[in-house]
């Protein structure tokens, strides 16, 4: 007996041509990558908007225990590290410290090139690149509303010595110290490309843990200061994987990265000054 569902191939391959293009026409599209259509959190700041509303990211004041009281345990710990790595001042690992201080895109692209092992710009690796410009933001505000309320002084400024950014001291002394911003960021940072890249999860952790500790090399944030941005890191990222802007920009960026991966590209900074700098 003849199978009713029989069909020539002909007409099978017409059919799964026609359900597959209906599948993509379906398909909702990509975030955008272009920096013009995101556009600036504030005009002129070189910032981009985040994926989330400002007061939908998660609360630092609420989640966050007080800075250390003076006089502390916790502030004398704070002072020790500030201490210590005083020694560092003039050596690579210093000038390390300073280029983590530069969020401004594209220079801040290529903090994690050497540990992705990739080139991440707007022109190679638009939607990884875009990924983590957003995801600044939103990491960086969820810090304010504790910075805000404590206004806890930095230690640059309390201890009257000069930064690893100069020209950024006076806008730094205006701004709470804790928690910090750059820790937040460069902690979600990790996070995200974690994701992104899994089997290079151990070395873009690492990566980030370092780049909020050059901000205690700096001598711009205290160790606490540090610890609590990572708390925040954490918390922006568990809320940014609600937004579905977010997410199916992180999808984009893992097809990004396998495609780059096999195109055979890979990072062109000096990854092993780099190495060298971050060696225990």
């Amino acid at each position: 007996m003849k199978n009713p569902c029989a069909q020539p191939l002909g007409v099978f391959v017409t059919v799964m041509a026609g359900a597959l293009l209906a599948g993509c026409q379906s398909a909702p599209p990509l975030p955008n990558t272009s920096p013009e259509v995101v556009g600036e959190f504030r005009a002129g700041s070189g910032y981009l908007r985040g994926y989330m509303d400002r007061k939908a990211l998660p609360n630092s004041l609420a989640l966050l225990p007080k800075p250390p009281a003076e006089g502390s345990a916790e502030q004398s710990a704070d002072w020790a590290a500030y201490n210590t790595t005083r020694s560092l001042r003039g050596t690579p690992r210093w000038e390390l410290a300073v280029q983590d201080a530069n969020l401004k895109f594209p220079k801040a692209a290529s903090t994690f090139a050497c540990t992705m092992d990739l080139p991440i710009s707007q022109e190679q690796t638009p939607h990884l690149n875009m990924l983590l410009r957003r995801t600044l933001l939103d990491a960086g505000l969820s810090t304010y509303a504790a910075k805000d309320h404590y206004n806890r002084k930095r230690p640059f400024v309390v201890k009257g010595d000069a930064s690893c950014t100069p020209a950024e001291e006076l806008t730094l002394a205006k701004d709470g110290s804790y928690p910090s911003g750059h820790a937040a960021l460069g902690w979600a940072w990790a996070l995200v490309l974690s994701e992104v890249a899994p089997e290079r999860a151990n070395a873009l952790l690492a990566r980030g843990l370092a780049f909020g500790q050059s901000r205690v090399i700096c001598g711009v944030h205290w160790q606490s200061d540090v610890d609590a941005g990572r708390v925040m890191g954490s918390a922006a990222v568990a809320a940014l994987h609600t937004d579905p802007t977010f997410t199916a920009q992180l999808a984009a960026a893992k097809a990004e990265v396998s495609e780059a991966r096999f195109r055979n590209l890979h990072a062109s900074g000096d990854c092993k000054a780099e190495g060298a700098a971050l060696a225990p």
